[in-house]
């Protein structure tokens, strides 16, 4: 049976600050329902966009006549059209992500509540999934406010230890939802094979995609010392150290290259990247980090 958090992915202090915020992209992408947001798209509303001279086929019903009779010219009225914005959200749920207090995976989960709300009551298209889904495993595309609960316990009900790598569970992803939209991937990026192929694939499949590379306070800044033997969580591979101001000082060079690597990897190929510590409150990451990176607004 899947584990229930034992305090609630979002506060009502959290969904009263959610409530005030939508999803933006900087690409646009034509949704297939009509949603709440303006589109850049020219379509069939209430809202005058524009005048254009009528050209065989156009609807007559859109013809100002007013404007023909002054002018002897057929013109087009055309209005803003609302659209709907695919929204997927991509977790890491490897057993690397449970670690940390509250761990990877928990704040990961709470953050792909929050967008995932955000998104439902400004009538867009909401996925979550998780890595390692199949290439034939979708998630329920949820849309609306009446989708809020049955998200929540999609959410409450991801676990972690999937054994995939980042590169093949991010392939699926995009086997898997060939729509366009906006995709934040969650994740720490730990992989021995590295994350740069994963994060190609973001870039092939053309979406708008924010990568929160999620750190916990024990990885950011370790309290150890003295002789160690360390287990990787994944392989199980073992390590025998010794903790000394030296090798915590190469520790914090390696880990600062790693974040400045992931970093520079995604600004040279459009990706979004924010490096969020596990003990920065999910609010203050979505109504300030997020808005300045320009996801919501």
């Amino acid at each position: 049976m899947a584990k229930v958090s034992e305090t609630p992915l979002l506060s009502p202090e959290l969904l009263a600050q959610l409530e005030r915020l939508e999803l933006v992209t900087r690409k646009i992408f034509r949704g297939r329902m009509k949603g709440e947001r303006r589109s850049k798209h020219k379509g069939q509303s209430v809202e005058f966009a524009d005048f254009r001279n009528y050209v065989p086929g156009d609807d007559l019903r859109l013809l100002d006549w007013n404007l023909y009779a002054r002018l002897d010219k057929l013109i087009i009225k055309l209005f803003l059209e609302e659209e709907d914005l695919h929204f997927y959200t991509l977790i890491d749920a490897s057993m690397s992500m449970d670690f940390g207090s509250p761990t990877k995976l928990e704040y990961a989960k709470q953050l792909a509540a929050a967008l995932g709300f955000v998104g439902l009551i400004r009538a867009d298209r909401v996925r979550i999934e998780t890595l390692a889904q199949g290439p034939g495993e979708r998630s329920p595309i949820l849309r609306g406010r009446q989708s809020v609960w049955r998200m929540l316990q999609h959410v409450e009900s991801i676990q972690s230890g999937e054994t995939i790598s980042l590169a093949e569970g991010v392939k699926n992803f995009c086997l898997r939802n060939a729509g366009r939209g906006v995709v934040v991937f969650i994740s720490d990026l730990m992989d021995k094979e590295g994350y740069e192929t994963a994060l190609k694939y973001f870039v092939s499949h053309q979406v708008d995609c924010f990568v929160i590379h999620v750190l916990s306070q024990e990885e950011l800044e370790p309290e150890v010392k003295g002789d160690l033997k360390l287990v990787d969580c994944e392989d199980q591979d073992v390590a025998e150290i010794t903790v000394s101001v030296p090798l915590l000082n190469r520790y914090q060079k390696t880990l600062d290259s790693f974040v400045k690597g992931a970093q520079d990897f995604c600004s040279r190929r459009g990706i979004h990247y924010l490096m969020a510590n596990n003990q920065l409150p999910v609010e203050e990451l979505v109504a300030s980090h997020l808005r300045r990176r320009g996801l919501v607004r």
